[in-house]
């Protein structure tokens, strides 16, 4: 007969699940239950805490299991499904705090073959997994197929220059491989990262896509190797219906150095490609220069290259871009030239990969005064080019030197926004100098500065940032409203904390003083709970943190609200988050008494408002 060794017996398909199974000695205080739905039935299996730790369903009542469920603190994490009645399974789905991927195993031996859904940040670690077990068949499932190229309306054009690096998935492999530190079989996938803070959408282009894109550009994954971090370039991705696949063989960049290469090719402007696309209305001489700039992105150095290659690389991009500028037909097209130039130069000055970037940078600012013919382009090269000093500058100065680093920043960004006001960077130099004095201090400037920012740029996200700000900054004596998804699901709402003391905490998994402040706040919700003291936490990690592992780690016993975007989700751009912990507390009428509480402060006020009872 079944019991609950039988039950336990089984195991997932997939190796890489987190489900929870007692011991052995445990067997005894497990509970083992037949369960009925509709047609179907199966077996129910409860752990020593009540909590369900296997479900095994025949969903379709043919008298065989074709569900097997696993679950951890008492939420279902995977599941491996038989679709056709053979006995073998055919997809595994993961849920709840095991994530959002679907598989699919066409030939039933236990390997997935294709994705029906899997996230960006889902992706990138498959493909880390594919590296580290050197498993060719893992990562081609996660990488852009020509019948993927084809569901999303690609020109043929197109998907041959992105495909035509996807041809030898294996030896390709092998030799990245061959030449990294990086990745070794016993690397983990820490997180997703990536130069944009949301997915672009590029809508239709007929010399280019029949379909709207999703995309991420610039994608890197951040790995551990026994307590070394380590990175690697994932590129560009892109969306397949629910399903995100990459469009390049991921590359470690080795040592300290960060490979500066080229740009994806489908967030490339239409003329950056339009040689490849089609020729009409090109000249010969434009032509001539998009095919060389097109040889040379595809013999790009790797990450294990040589500082004088990357630079050399580097700096004849540089020159192929400025000779398209100079052939170009019109205003328009130069700058798109232009901007590329300009872009990739003070990256590459910034790594150290682009010998005399900061004089070319300074030459074309000179250039562009004098001409006075390109105000935008202009804007842009001068925040490029400060840009560029500053991080500069900041790598080299002394500790002693950083504050006078962060003063001169200062200057140099309120004279921006005083000579560029319409710029686009305009929103970030004033959120950036609303923030500094915010971290400094001085509420009364930061105030003025996220004021104007709104005023002059409400519609951008710079600008949402700002409206938060100041609605953070003017909490105290207002009544707060904050209503946002639970961690564990529902909807928690701050109204319905009437009553009672709150402190409200933003917080998330990665941050070191979050953490340092968490036994002294535990220590004030277990003596003051009882008494009308709650706390709610309102968590700002990005996808794929360890959230709940955090949580059962440290024992953490209040809810949470928790919604996709981490620092840029919509709870952090409400109240203008722009450093954690933050926290507020609220009284009993739900009148915030401070926004910027610190757990010393709530030491003395806790008791304070409960005695006001």
């Amino acid at each position: 007969g079944v019991d609950v060794g039988t039950v336990l017996g089984y195991k997932p398909t997939q190796s890489d699940v987190d489900y929870e199974t007692p011991e052995p000695n445990e067997y005894s205080a497990c509970k083992l239950e037949v369960e009925r739905q509709g047609k179907g039935s199966g077996w129910l299996l409860y752990g020593p805490q009540g909590q369900v730790l296997r479900r095994f369903l025949d969903s379709d009542g043919d008298q065989r299991v074709d569900q097997y469920r696993y679950y951890k603190h008492g939420l279902e994490v995977y599941r491996d499904i038989d679709t056709n009645g053979n006995n073998e399974v055919d997809q595994c789905r993961w849920f709840n705090t095991g994530g959002s991927r679907w598989g699919v195993d066409k030939n039933e031996d236990g390997r997935i073959d294709s994705w029906e859904v899997i996230s960006a940040e889902e992706a990138s670690r498959e493909a880390i997994l594919a590296l580290a077990a050197r498993d060719a068949a893992r990562l081609q499932a996660v990488l852009l197929t020509a019948e993927d190229a084809s569901q999303v309306g690609l020109a043929q054009s197109l998907a041959s220059q992105i495909l035509s690096k996807l041809k030898d998935v294996s030896g390709e492999m092998q030799r990245v491989l061959s030449s990294t530190r990086v990745i070794t079989p016993q690397s983990k996938w820490l997180r997703f990262d990536s130069s944009m803070l949301m997915p672009n959408r590029i809508p239709v282009d007929p010399e280019r896509n029949t379909q709207e894109l999703t995309v991420y550009e610039n994608v890197m994954a951040i790995v551990d190797n026994d307590g070394q971090t380590g990175f690697v370039q994932i590129g560009e991705m892109i969306r397949i219906g629910d399903a995100w696949k990459l469009t390049r063989i991921p590359q470690p960049l080795e040592g300290e150095r960060l490979e500066v290469t080229e740009g994806g090719l489908l967030m490339q402007p239409a003329m950056a490609t339009a040689g490849v696309a089609s020729s009409t209305g090109l000249s010969p001489k434009m032509q001539e220069l998009i095919d060389r700039l097109k040889a040379l992105d595809e013999q790009a150095p790797s990450g294990a290259a040589a500082p004088a290659e990357l630079a050399k690389y580097n700096v004849a991009r540089a020159d192929l871009l400025n000779a398209l500028a100079d052939a170009s037909g019109s205003t328009e097209e130069r700058n798109i030239w232009l901007r590329q130039m300009i872009e990739g130069i003070a990256a590459a000055t910034q790594m150290d990969a682009f010998p005399g970037g900061m004089k070319r940078l300074e030459a074309w600012e000179t250039r562009l005064r004098q001409s006075k013919d390109n105000p935008e382009l202009m804007a842009f090269v001068v925040f490029q080019r400060m840009l560029t000093e500053y991080n500069l500058e900041l790598q080299s100065a002394d500790p002693d030197e950083r504050q006078r680093v962060q003063e001169d920043w200062l200057k140099k960004l309120q004279s921006y926004v005083a000579e560029f006001p319409k710029a686009e960077n305009a929103p970030d130099a004033l959120l950036q100098l609303a923030i500094t004095f915010e971290f400094n201090g001085d509420a009364k400037q930061a105030t003025t500065w996220y004021e104007r920012l709104v005023r002059d740029y409400r519609d951008t996200p710079a600008g949402a940032r700002g409206a938060g700000a100041l609605r953070r900054l003017g909490l105290k004596g207002r009544q707060l409203t904050l209503k946002g998804a639970g961690l564990t699901g529902g909807t928690i709402d701050t109204s319905a904390y009437r009553g009672r003391v709150l402190a409200v905490v933003f917080w998330a998994t990665w941050c070191k003083p979050c953490t340092e402040d968490l036994p002294q706040l535990q220590e004030l919700y277990k003596t003051y709970q009882r008494q009308g003291f709650e706390v709610l936490g309102v968590n700002l990690d990005s996808p794929g943190a360890p959230i709940r592992e955090y949580i059962q780690q440290y024992r953490v016993a209040w809810p949470h609200i928790h919604e996709e975007g981490g620092l840029e989700s919509r709870p952090a751009v409400e109240f203008g988050v722009i450093s954690l912990p933050t926290m507020f507390l609220v009284d009993q009428q739900g009148t915030v008494v401070s926004s910027s509480t610190t757990v010393a402060e709530l030491k003395e006020l806790v008791p304070e408002l409960l005695n006001k009872k």
